[in-house]
């Protein structure tokens, strides 16, 4: 049986703008869609991230509400359909936990410039727009898991 965490519950705004910014939309463009003002969307945003145990960056709440599901899981997809190096896969589990490329370094023994490039190479493989959208279709391809996501909020 898979390790649990308690199911986040998220006002229907937060919902919103999280789910309005894993497609790798900008927070000015969720609130544009939505019909509120840019500031009100970043407070909505700021919300659930405290809500989603206290993470500081999109990327991070979008597993962790995932994980918790508080928003809807996307559609998974055959991780086999997509192939992704080694390096760069290992660098999913940590952009969710919200490391530094520094950070990332460190923790699998790389240079930082050879980390940067595997992260870039990473988002165009995923044909991701920036690291938030880079979580949503490594939780498509089934790189990010919920156990993993568990796992570091413990």
């Amino acid at each position: 049986m898979p390790p649990t965490v308690a199911k986040v519950i998220l006002a229907p705004r937060e919902r919103q703008v999280l789910e309005g910014l894993a497609d790798g939309s900008m927070i000015a463009e969720v609130a544009l869609s939505l019909q509120i003002r840019e500031g009100t969307a970043s407070g909505y945003l700021k919300l659930a991230k405290r809500k989603l145990y206290g993470v500081r960056e999109t990327a991070a709440a979008l597993a962790v509400a995932y994980a918790t599901k508080a928003i809807d899981r996307p559609n998974l997809l055959d991780p086999g359909s997509l192939y992704l190096p080694r390096e760069q896969r290992e660098l999913v589990p940590l952009i969710a936990q919200e490391m530094t490329a520094a950070q990332m370094a460190t923790v699998l023994k790389r240079e930082v410039d050879i980390v940067r490039r595997d992260g870039r190479e990473l988002l165009g493989n995923l044909r991701a727009r920036n690291r938030a959208h880079a979580i949503t279709r490594a939780w498509t391809y089934q790189f990010l898991t919920v156990e993993q996501v568990i796992e570091w909020l413990r």
